[in-house]
């Protein structure tokens, strides 16, 4: 059984990390959901861009099928530049990301939900909302998917994003995503303390990105023995699965 794993938010889930910084991950039980199938995992995992490079899920899945022993499957939906209100329920976003999770769910039990976003939110009028938007999107992710068992992996934001925005508001994001975490036991909170970013001062690098991912593979255990999370679900095209096929 695969236990797959939904990416979700803006450009810095998408990953935008530049390949020749680090070292490829290779691991033959890692893979991506490709036309509703699961493929050996690529880079970019989550091709949304041109500019498209290293994800944190690549580290996340490593771990996570090394320390577990199973095979893991990644769920590419982020998209770069997007808002809160573009992934708000009902929109194309959100339905893209619930379509491409229930074909993942006929060969797959979904085992955690990794969310980066919130720099496009991060101006007076919109950071003000931030949770009551996002905690209404993640209702909606458990209600359709019946993900009441799995957890949602929050990431903060750098704190090098003044450079880039010259204001600091993308703390207040921060504050927003401690918070959900604080009032939602099956919410964790994964924070960029220390990270860095490229030459943009908006994307975090490659290295960045790796060590984010070991940090929310951390915290997806602390929240797994705390809840006793997840049961794997038996699937009805598990049968007529078609074997993986290198690319």
């Amino acid at each position: 059984m695969i236990h797959s794993i939904l990416l979700i938010g803006q450009s810095n889930m998408g990953g935008r990390g530049f390949k020749e910084e680090v070292e490829p991950i290779v691991n033959k039980k890692l893979f991506v959901l490709r036309n509703g199938r699961w493929r050996a995992m690529y880079v970019p995992v989550n091709p949304d861009r041109v500019t498209s490079g290293i994800n944190l899920a690549e580290s996340f899945a490593d771990l996570y099928a090394k320390e577990k022993d199973v095979e893991v499957g990644l769920i590419p939906c982020a998209d770069g530049g997007s808002s809160l209100d573009q992934w708000c329920v009902g929109g194309l976003l959100f339905d893209h990301a619930c379509y491409q999770a229930e074909l993942a769910s006929r060969t797959s039990t979904i085992a955690a939900v990794l969310w980066h976003q919130g720099e496009s939110d991060t101006t007076g009028a919109l950071y003000p909302h931030y949770e009551k938007k996002l905690t209404k999107i993640f209702n909606a992710l458990r209600d359709k998917l019946d993900l009441y068992d799995v957890p949602f992996l929050v990431g903060g934001l750098g704190d090098y994003l003044p450079k880039y925005y010259g204001h600091d508001n993308y703390k207040r994001v921060n504050e927003a995503l401690v918070t959900m975490a604080e009032k939602d036991p099956m919410i964790g909170f994964v924070p960029a303390d220390g990270l860095v970013s490229n030459p943009d001062n908006l994307h975090f690098s490659a290295p960045s990105l790796r060590e984010f991912g070991v940090r929310y593979y951390n915290e997806f255990l602390k929240l797994e023995d705390k809840n006793k999370i997840f049961v794997e679900k038996p699937k009805l095209d598990d049968a007529i699965r078609t074997d993986i096929e290198e690319l």
